[in-house]
C-alpha cells in the first residue's frame, strides 16, 4: 500500500512538474510565433509542409465520413418520414462535431508526428544547439512558424473536411436514395446557423490547432536525443494530442451549448 501511494507520488510529482515545463514551452512558442511574423517565406514553408500534404488525407476521410452519414442519417430519418432533413443533419454533424475533431485527430497524426520527429532529429543531432551557439533562437526560428502555420492550416483542413463531407452525404442522399437536389441543400441552409454552428466550429478548430502544435513541438523539443527518444516523443505526440483533443471538445462543447 505504501509503495503504491509512493509511486502515485512520483508521478502526479514528475506530472505536474512536466505540464509546468509544456506551459513554460509555450510561452516561448507564442512569444517566437510573434516575432516569426516577420518571416513570412518559413511560414508559408511550414503551411505547405504542415497543412499542404495533409490535405489528401482530410479530403479522402471527409468524403467517406460524409458517405457514411448519409447512408446512415437516411436508414435512420426514413423510419420518421424525414428524409428531407438529410442535408441539414449530414451538415450539423461534421460542422459541430465530426468536421474538427476528425480533422485534428488527423492533423495530429500526420503533421503533429512530423512536426516532432523533425524537430527531435535537430535535437539528436545538435542543430539546435548550433544555432544557440551561433545566436540564434530557436524558438524563433524553428518552433514560431511551425507554431503559426499549424494553427492557420488547422481550421482551413476542418472546413475542408467538413465541406467535402456535406458533399459526400449529398452524393449518398442523391445519387443512391434519390433525394431531390435542392431539398438537401436548402434544408442544410435552413437548419445550420453562422454563430451557433460554423462559428463554434471554427473556434473549436483553432483551439485544437494549437494543442496539436503546442504538443507535437514540445514533445520534439525535449525529446532524449536519441533515435528511440525520438520514436517514444513522436508516439507521446499522438496519444496525448488525441486525448486532450477528445477531452477538450467536450469542455468546448459544454462551454458552447450550456453543459457547464
Amino acid at each position: 500500500m505504501i509503495s503504491l501511494v509512493q509511486g502515485l507520488g512520483r508521478w502526479g510529482v514528475s506530472f505536474i512538474a512536466r505540464l509546468g515545463e509544456a506551459v513554460l514551452f509555450l510561452l516561448g512558442a507564442i512569444s517566437g510565433a510573434a516575432k516569426s511574423l516577420r518571416r513570412g517565406r518559413l511560414i508559408i514553408q511550414q503551411l505547405y509542409s504542415i497543412g499542404v500534404l495533409t490535405m489528401l488525407i482530410i479530403m479522402v476521410s471527409g468524403l467517406f465520413v460524409g458517405m457514411v452519414l448519409g447512408l446512415q442519417g437516411y436508414y435512420q430519418l426514413v423510419n420518421f418520414s424525414a428524409e428531407s432533413s438529410l442535408g441539414m443533419v449530414v451538415a450539423l454533424f461534421l460542422v459541430r462535431e465530426l468536421g474538427p475533431v476528425l480533422a485534428a485527430l488527423l492533423f495530429a497524426g500526420r503533421a503533429g508526428s512530423a512536426l516532432t520527429a523533425e524537430i527531435g532529429l535537430m535535437r539528436a543531432t545538435d542543430q539546435l544547439a548550433a544555432m544557440e551557439m551561433m545566436a540564434v533562437d530557436p524558438m524563433q526560428r524553428v518552433v514560431g512558424p511551425r507554431f503559426v502555420a499549424g494553427i492557420i492550416a488547422m481550421p482551413l483542413l476542418a472546413a475542408m473536411l467538413s465541406a467535402i463531407g456535406v458533399l459526400g452525404g449529398y452524393l449518398i442522399g442523391h445519387g443512391q436514395f434519390g433525394v431531390d437536389p435542392g431539398v438537401y441543400w436548402s434544408s442544410m441552409q435552413n437548419g445550420v446557423d453562422f454563430y451557433d454552428d460554423i462559428l463554434n466550429g471554427v473556434i473549436k478548430s483553432v483551439v485544437f490547432g494549437v494543442i496539436v502544435v503546442w504538443v507535437a513541438l514540445f514533445e520534439g523539443y525535449v525529446a532524449t536525443p536519441t533515435s528511440e527518444g525520438v520514436s517514444r516523443a513522436t508516439t507521446r505526440t499522438v496519444v496525448t494530442s488525441s486525448l486532450a483533443i477528445l477531452g477538450g471538445d467536450y469542455i468546448l462543447t459544454a462551454l458552447m451549448f450550456g453543459g457547464l
